[in-house]
């Protein structure tokens, strides 16, 4: 049996972090699904700018949308939208086995929003209706600004993908927001059952931040323990009288998932983050390279123990060694977004190059 069998087995979800049309013309993605127990899938604004920057599979539809009217952000979201149906469609059976459990495909809001919550919500709201597929998780970012437009979306019916996490306090905080939503539908006497979230911690980077910065004894430990603390604040939070009164009224668990999972760091196993990061009812979003690691010499470490184990210990250590780890994360959340919204910028302008090639054409 292969590892990723004997991780879905153990009740982990392993989903693909990554979509382009070359993986789903050549048949890729349906086998990640049926060798790889793939169930879901993530996206983000440098995915796309690498499919679509290094592909010409795109330049019909990009030549049918200029000749629309289309351009800039309205341009990237149809080609966005036309991959994601598409693997949607793939991973509706899944979907529809599991009751919404898993099957999940996720498209971002724009990066450029990340600090304004009003058209946040609006935005995600739109995209929800554009793609029409149940089975969309609307990624938005888990800060201190886009928080309102997560418990919002929450409770207009819009799934959600509370992506760019980095410690237990962040993902607290999106929890709260996915329980403010359902409190707003249950008061409003709407089902609790008809929207679902994730939440996405990302891990890698910690260590990737510090590296040469630690002894020796701490290289590529901080994530893991971040994790560990991130995972029991979810078991906690499982097991509060709030969400169990949530659950009772027919509402999903958020479910905790792990992002940022490719290893950084040359030295270290290629498999680092999926071995060390086993534990039932969450998710590992892998990159293409990781999954097809793990797939080929997979092992499975112990389980996340519910209640952090010696993640308080580890993270004493860092202290003693100078890494802030509350000052770390905000400054990784900043980063990525920032990260992102570099991407973001790439991409439109990676498509308004290649438009203005296939216009002179």
């Amino acid at each position: 049996m292969k590892a990723t069998q004997k991780l879905h087995d153990l009740g982990q979800s392993l989903w693909v972090d990554n979509i382009s049309r070359q993986m789903l013309d050549e048949g890729l993605l349906e086998k990640y699904i049926r060798e790889y127990s793939v169930t879901g899938l993530t996206s983000n604004p440098t995915i796309f700018d690498h499919a679509i920057a290094k592909s010409h599979r795109y330049d019909e539809s990009i030549a049918e949308g200029l000749s629309r009217g289309l351009e800039g952000e309205a341009l990237f979201f149809e080609l966005a939208m036309e991959d994601l149906r598409r693997a949607a469609d793939l991973f509706r059976p899944i979907y529809d086995e599991t009751k919404a459990v898993d099957g999940w495909v996720s498209l971002e809001v724009s990066p450029l929003l990340a600090y304004d919550g009003d058209r946040t919500l609006q935005e995600a709201k739109r995209i929800h209706g554009a793609m029409d597929r149940p089975n969309l998780l609307v990624k938005i970012p888990g800060t201190q600004e886009g928080l309102p437009a997560i418990a919002g979306s929450i409770a207009d019916g819009v799934s959600v993908n509370v992506t760019l996490l980095f410690s237990a306090h962040h993902y607290s905080a999106a929890a709260d927001g996915y329980m403010i939503g359902l409190e707003r539908r249950k008061a409003a006497g709407l089902p609790l059952d008809a929207v679902s979230s994730v939440a996405s911690v990302f891990i890698s980077r910690w260590d990737k931040a510090i590296i040469g910065k630690v002894p020796a004894r701490l290289r590529n430990k901080l994530g893991i323990a971040v994790a560990k603390q991130a995972y029991r604040a979810y078991r906690e939070i499982l097991a509060s009288d709030r969400w169990r009164s949530l659950e009772e009224a027919g509402a999903k668990p958020q479910r905790l998932l792990w992002a940022s999972t490719g290893t950084k760091d040359p030295q270290a196993s290629d498999i680092l983050y999926v071995r060390s990061l086993a534990a039932p009812q969450t998710i590992n979003t892998l990159p293409e390279e990781t999954l097809l690691a793990f797939a080929d010499h997979g092992e499975i470490g112990e389980l996340l123990p519910a209640d952090g184990g010696d993640a308080a210990a580890v993270l004493g250590e860092f202290r003693k060694a100078g890494v802030d780890p509350h000052a770390l994360a905000e400054q990784l959340q900043r980063e990525g977004a920032d990260a992102f919204v570099a991407s973001w910028k790439d991409l439109l302008r990676s498509l308004a190059e290649r438009g203005t090639l296939l216009q002179r054409a």
